[in-house]
């Protein structure tokens, strides 16, 4: 089993940058994959971008491409989201997610762990 715990939300003004945590723990492994997802008011979650523990390798939503990075530190299991240049359209609950295979992927039935999510909110 695998605990995953986000943390770095808040509330921030339009044009700020934020850098989100999840850290792990349990049964982790280097051959994780970890995602993180949002979930607007009124919208579906979606995905923001993920990387492979062991490679480093990433993937990140096409519309979110040059405004944010994910990173990994893999000696204290956890799982950084900067994100820069704000707008209101980014507020969301933010999710960790774990998957148990070393492949990124955008889907959100790929993963099998979840986090409880950190809210972001961006005022004008």
């Amino acid at each position: 089993q695998v605990q995953l715990v986000e943390s770095g939300g808040g509330l921030v003004q339009a044009g700020a940058s934020l850098r989100l945590s999840c850290a792990a723990s349990g049964r982790t492994s280097r051959w994780y994959t970890m995602g993180w997802f949002r979930q607007a008011p009124g919208k579906e979650r979606e995905f923001v971008a993920s990387i492979s523990w062991s490679r480093g390798s990433t993937l990140v939503a096409d519309s979110l491409k040059g405004r944010l990075t994910i990173s990994r530190d893999n000696a204290k299991n956890v799982v950084y989201l900067q994100m820069n240049t704000l707008t209101p359209e980014d507020t969301a609950v933010y999710y960790c997610a774990g998957r148990s295979n070393s492949g990124n992927s955008p889907t959100e039935r790929d993963y099998d762990y979840w986090g409880q999510g950190t809210q972001v909110t961006v005022s004008l």
